[in-house]
């Protein structure tokens, strides 16, 4: 069994137009939700997008029949759901659903410290992350990549903390 903080970067906010630009995961202890292992950050501009999917089926839990075995915990997993669903289904691959699992959503918990309201509730006014993800479209449209890591890295480091 295991919980897993889950996130991804796309191209825009359309799972059908935009594309999954990073898949990034790592286990967490469940108990005390603290980073077991290293992150893993499966990258687009590496693999592909067929290739990046197939590899996160391959190397995570999340096809595992056991429905426990890979408990994604994130920030409106929604999204991720939506783009991962779509482009698994468009590569013929194995669906990644994530919301027909167990899994452990802080979106709802971010709208209510933001006084019940959607607007102003992401995980950057609710943790010491610097910034929304807005800039990371820009960085992977001039392959900044390296901005693209560090981002991510910063954000897992201050989800899981």
């Amino acid at each position: 069994m295991g919980n897993y903080y889950l996130d991804i970067e796309t191209t825009g906010l359309d799972e059908v137009q935009s594309k999954i630009t990073t898949i990034q995961y790592v286990e967490l202890e469940r108990g005390t939700g603290k980073q077991l292992g290293e992150l893993t950050i499966l990258k687009e501009w590496e693999l592909g997008e067929e290739g990046m999917l197939r590899k996160f089926i391959e190397d995570s839990p999340i096809s595992n029949r056991y429905d426990f075995d890979f408990v994604p915990v994130g920030y409106n997993l929604g999204f991720e759901h939506k783009f991962l669903l779509e482009k698994s289904s468009k590569y013929d691959l194995f669906p990644i659903t994530i919301l027909s699992r167990p899994c452990v959503d802080l979106h709802a918990i971010g709208i209510m410290m933001n006084r019940g309201e959607f607007r102003g509730s992401g995980l950057d006014k609710l943790t010491g992350k610097s910034h929304s993800g807005s800039p990371v479209v820009h960085w992977y449209d001039v392959k900044k990549y390296d901005e693209i890591i560090d981002y991510i890295k910063n954000e897992t480091t201050e989800f899981v903390k």
